[in-house]
């Protein structure tokens, strides 16, 4: 759950984009694009709040605020695509068959997990190419791995470190966190699975790795931050914007 009023700015942030889309060329200049992967509980939705923080000193420069897209990203893609909302709850449970999903349609008339997943990555990409962007999950970092504007981060950390967090974040006893934890991480690395047919802990999937149970969020949220200025010193430097591909 990313903080409050997170949807809010996704949704004013899509909205700028599509006049600004409509007024200038389909050739308009994109900003960096994060994409983060995650164990559950490494503390994501904190150190992406805390890249948005040290990035905010640009937005006066590019006119585009950085914006998170998490949780909101999957009510972006219904509310977009005109999905019905029930789809949001499928997309949550464990197992993912593509053949199940397209035969469903076919015989029932009615979009599924197949359409869901299509129209989500539609969104990601668009927001990839506009960027000024933080992308977690839904496999962010496998869709946008051809652009070269991206970075792509996976968080972990170790196990106690991860159901303390958890049971901090939602209230929960030793025994609901480690349940939450299992079944999420088991959701995440299905869907990577299922669609992209990737391992979601494959290292070569991301430029860097970050184990937060050795470093602090702040200190992870720097690094991905001065990452990101190396990796695309040409977003930081006015006079020298380049266009990305």
């Amino acid at each position: 759950m990313i903080v409050k009023g997170a949807f809010e700015k996704a949704k004013n942030y899509i909205e700028s984009h599509t006049v600004e889309t409509k007024k200038e060329d389909v050739n308009a200049i994109s900003g960096p694009c994060i994409t983060i992967s995650r164990e559950t509980g490494a503390g994501a939705e904190a150190i992406s709040q805390l890249i948005s923080e040290n990035f905010s000193g640009f937005e006066n420069q590019n006119r585009h605020p950085w914006t998170i897209f998490d949780q909101n990203l999957i009510e972006k893609v219904l509310q977009d695509h005109h999905l019905p909302m029930r789809l949001s709850k499928i997309m949550e449970e464990r197992k993912y068959s593509a053949v199940r999903s397209i035969m469903n349609e076919l015989i029932v008339g009615q979009p599924g997990t197949w359409t869901l997943f299509h129209k989500t990555t539609e969104t990601i990409l668009q927001l990839a190419h506009i960027g000024y962007s933080i992308i977690v999950e839904r496999g962010g970092n496998i869709i946008t791995a051809k652009l070269n504007n991206c970075l792509h981060i996976r968080l972990i950390a170790n196990k106690e470190d991860r159901i303390n967090h958890v049971k901090d974040i939602f209230n929960l006893s030793r025994k609901e966190a480690i349940e939450y934890i299992e079944k999420e991480d088991g959701n995440r690395e299905e869907y990577i699975k299922a669609y992209f047919h990737k391992n979601i802990d494959d290292p070569l999937l991301y430029h860097l790795t970050i184990n937060t149970s050795q470093l602090s969020y702040k200190k992870a949220a720097d690094i991905i931050y001065n990452s990101v200025k190396r990796k695309l010193p040409e977003y930081f430097d006015l006079e020298n914007i380049k266009r990305v591909g």
